[in-house]
């Protein structure tokens, strides 16, 4: 079952598969969508919201309904962005929704075509500046916007996956943050490989942020962009069970959803990726802020990122997208139980695993650059020696 709701507010105009049911029908699966509590109790004098609720699920296999986010963030303004995320996080529930996947750094932005004045050997003064804009853009984790986060997440009872920048001290860091119903922060992910030009403004994640947290909808964790074409990164979950795989992303090339269709076949997981759509409008006119190579051929419409949001289950079935028509809430009930059937054809790292040829070693503790041991750890240590 797929639910869709796109306009450039994102208003509802969700796709419905049995448009014109008969009242038995209706009747039918209002006592459903009660007995699934997925939303809230319809009066019966009217058809349901969403008429094709029922995916055979039982006590053994529950049904999660899980929303992309494909929006784009309002750029070098933070508290905007917040409000922005807050309407589309109570729009989500309102559907129903219990889990919400935000885009790829979609508190933050996405710095798409800026090359902060980089060239080998030169950085210019301009560049410098952007850099310390979009550093004042980005958050600190923990901090007063993660506080935001989990209660917009309490306040509205989901499981919410949010992209961010992450700022520490005076370095930036690609990041997935996890939040539960109750409004606690579980933890976070942190890009591991930025890709390309990324890896002159943030740093590198280590094997301390690659979790996976067993929540009542499932086992949830996140790979970012193109570190999902990573194997070992990708094993590493396996390994954790990983059951929703999310995917934020700033990549809305077809070839893209090649890669999330392989990555639900190869896990057995379902995959949620989001993406931004945004057009050059959404971020600062220039020369505040300048698309290198390409800003004379941009009007304001012209699209910059083309979303391309996409849920897939574990069998490689699109259950919702890929969207490319503007910014949107896209929808599906995941039955969990598809992760076992998947898994008898097939489990990674289970029974088509070959340890005694092929293993993965993960280096799972901080990767600190600088260690401080006090005196008081080494009592025979002298204070005064290296």
């Amino acid at each position: 079952m797929s639910l869709v709701s796109t306009s450039s507010s994102i208003a509802p105009n969700s796709e419905i598969v049995n448009s014109n049911p008969t009242v038995e029908e209706a009747t039918a699966v209002a006592e459903k969508l009660r007995d699934m509590a997925l939303v809230p109790n319809p009066a019966v004098t009217e058809p349901p919201l969403f008429a094709e609720v029922d995916m055979g699920a039982d006590a053994s296999s529950p049904t999660v309904r899980a929303t992309v986010v494909q929006a784009a963030t309002v750029f070098y303004d933070t508290p905007a962005t917040l409000d922005k995320a807050e309407r589309l996080l109570a729009e989500a529930a309102s559907y129903g929704s219990q889990l919400v996947v935000f885009p790829e750094a979609f508190i933050g932005g996405y710095p798409r075509g800026s090359t902060f004045g980089v060239s080998i050997g030169n950085r210019t003064a301009k560049g410098k500046e952007e850099f310390r804009k979009y550093h004042a853009a980005a958050i600190d984790v923990p901090g007063p916007e993660v506080e935001r986060l989990a209660a917009m997440a309490a306040k509205y009872k989901v499981h919410l996956v949010m992209g961010a920048i992450e700022r520490d001290g005076y370095t930036l860091y690609c990041t997935v943050l996890f939040f539960d119903p109750q409004g606690h922060f579980l933890g976070k992910h942190r890009k591991v490989m930025p890709t390309a030009l990324e890896r002159i403004i943030w740093g590198f994640g280590d094997g301390s942020t690659i979790p996976v947290f067993d929540t009542p909808v499932g086992k949830i964790g996140a790979a970012i962009c193109w570190e999902n074409r990573m194997p070992l990164l990708r094993t590493a979950m396996y390994a954790k069970g990983v059951e929703i795989y999310c995917a934020p992303t700033a990549d809305s090339r077809d070839v893209w959803q090649a890669s999330m269709t392989h990555i639900a076949l190869e896990g057995g997981c379902f995959v949620l990726s989001a993406n931004q759509f945004c057009r050059r409008k959404d971020y600062p006119p220039p020369p505040d802020y300048v698309f290198s190579g390409t800003e004379e051929d941009l009007m304001p419409e012209s699209v910059v990122c083309a979303g391309g949001s996409v849920i897939i289950s574990p069998s490689g079935a699109v259950l919702a997208g890929p969207n490319y028509d503007g910014e949107a809430l896209i929808s599906a009930d995941l039955d969990l139980g598809e992760v076992a059937r998947a898994k008898f054809d097939f489990d990674v790292v289970g029974h088509y695993a070959r340890p005694e040829i092929l293993s993965l070693v993960v280096k799972d503790h901080p990767m600190a650059p600088v260690s401080f041991v006090s005196a008081s750890e080494n009592p025979h240590k002298r204070p005064d020696l290296p």
